[in-house]
């Protein structure tokens, strides 16, 4: 009986084991990313310990053609989000090449979104981020830049996509401060769950941020 156990034990280890060497064109999937799965230094405190079912929060914001535009615009939908803010001169101008290539790659593609939050609503109002928008060759409903109140942006910003330290955000500082200045873009499913982070600078993670869109919209 414990042999018959044990062999029952090693088929079902080794045979889906055999199966994925056989097969490497299968994908695994995606992890969902939670926030014990995050840096706590990017986590609020009142989320630190959430390990299962993060979603992100509800919002609504201005975009570049004066629409508003909450979480109903990305119901059901894949997107990318990134911080950022139109007179930035550094990791900025880099990051929007990359977020072009992305929209390029999908842009018949209606099941994905771009959401470039401004951390500079004071200077990145509807008609400057408009001018922005049409500089980086910008699909009307596909790519937003959104603005709005300051604190609604960054709590965001720390309670869903953890892309800013919540011991920085007691002092919101200004636009050209690192304190927000993210080089990351965060890629949130169907559900509204994180899927992956992926350096917007780096040519090499988004060709894999436009690979992983593609495995996520097949799940």
């Amino acid at each position: 009986m414990k042999k018959i156990l044990a062999i029952f034990v090693l088929l079902v280890i080794f045979v889906p084991l055999a199966y994925f060497i056989m097969n490497p064109s299968v994908e695994k999937k995606l992890p969902i990313i939670n926030p014990i799965d995050v840096n706590q230094e990017m986590v609020d405190p009142t989320l630190l310990q959430v390990g299962i079912g993060h979603r992100i929060g509800s919002f609504e914001f201005e975009n570049q053609d004066g629409d508003l535009i909450s979480n109903k615009e990305v119901q059901g939908k894949i997107y990318v989000a990134e911080y950022f803010f139109a007179t930035c001169k550094s990791i900025c101008p880099i990051m929007n090449r990359q977020m072009q290539r992305i929209q390029s790659a999908y842009e018949k593609d209606n099941r994905l979104k771009l959401l470039s939050f401004t951390v500079d609503p004071d200077n990145d109002t509807p008609e400057q981020l408009k001018k922005y928008a049409i500089s980086h060759h910008y699909i009307k409903g596909k790519w937003h830049f959104l603005t709005g109140k300051k604190e609604d942006l960054y709590r965001l910003a720390r309670k869903s996509y953890f892309v800013l330290k919540p011991s920085e955000a007691q002092n919101l500082g200004d636009a050209g401060s690192d304190f927000i200045h993210t080089n990351n873009f965060v890629l949130i499913d169907q559900k509204q769950r994180i899927r992956g982070y992926y350096d917007g600078t780096n040519p090499k993670e988004v060709n894999q941020l436009i690979h992983d869109i593609g495995l996520v919209l097949e799940e």
